[in-house]
């Protein structure tokens, strides 16, 4: 299914849900009733077929000198925290609405021998989500419901720095930034465990995140190219995401 038809299922259902939670007598973390902030830790697979591209080209052009070459990327871990605008339970099936901000990050470094002494490169990859989502779910105990569907659409950003530690205590760093930031969405499943009903929660979601950064640049317009030696701008970064889940800390405050 494209994106496209994603964001036109999505939207109308996100304003029913809206709709109906307003007209509920119920409310858990929620409009009207409880407004739940939540933080938690984060884990993301990902494909970054440009990336990993060059990463297999550095350590290529320095087979001969390097002591630990460059490992690939593909799995990221972070934070993620947020707002549930509303929780709301209509005869037995929960209704949430949501925002959240999300902060993932890999880091792989090479090092390097040579006459003139050692050196070290360490690539960083940051990834930025913005998501609103719902999801629905139901009840299965007095402290136990099931998340049945979570899900988000991703507004995402990337960095991507490249530190160079030279002999001489000599460091050059260069960062990239996406030429423009890109949709993606997340589709999971997922369980609330109640510590103190509608105030205290632990929640815990697992899905399939789709997202891609296409270009990167820095902040004087040089591009990305597919390898050092190249001329040709890098147009697969990250292809696409992939599994990914979070366990988060729900707090409920009345309004």
């Amino acid at each position: 299914m494209s994106l496209r038809k994603i964001i036109i299922l999505f939207v109308p259902l996100f304003i029913l849900l809206l709709t109906e939670s307003l007209h509920a007598q119920s409310f858990g973390f929620g409009y009207l009733g409880f407004v739940g902030y939540y933080g938690g830790y984060s884990y993301q697979i990902y494909e970054p077929e440009g990336l990993n591209g060059y990463i297999k080209e550095f350590n290529l052009i320095r087979k001969d000198s390097l002591s630990s070459p460059m490992g690939d990327f593909g799995k990221a871990s972070g934070y993620r925290i947020g707002l549930n605008f509303f929780r709301t339970n209509l005869e037995g099936i929960i209704l949430t609405a949501k925002g959240f901000y999300q902060s993932l990050s890999e880091k792989r470094q090479a090092s390097i021998g040579a006459s003139s002494g050692n050196s070290s490169t360490v690539y960083e990859l940051k990834i930025i989500n913005w998501g609103l989502g719902f999801d629905i779910g139901t009840s299965i105990t007095k402290f136990l419901s099931w998340k049945v569907i979570d899900a988000a659409l991703l507004y995402n950003f990337a960095t991507f720095t490249q530190t160079i530690n030279l002999p001489g205590a000599i460091t050059d760093i260069t960062q990239y930034k996406n030429v423009k930031p890109t949709f993606g969405y997340s589709l999971g499943t997922g369980f609330i465990l109640d510590i103190i009903r509608n105030y205290i929660s632990i929640e815990g979601v697992a899905g399939y995140s789709v997202f891609a950064i296409q270009k990167m640049q820095t902040g004087k317009g040089k591009k990305l190219t597919v390898n050092e030696n190249s001329n040709v701008v890098m147009k697969n970064f990250i292809t696409t995401g992939g599994f990914n889940a979070v366990i988060q800390l729900n707090i409920g405050f009345p309004l």
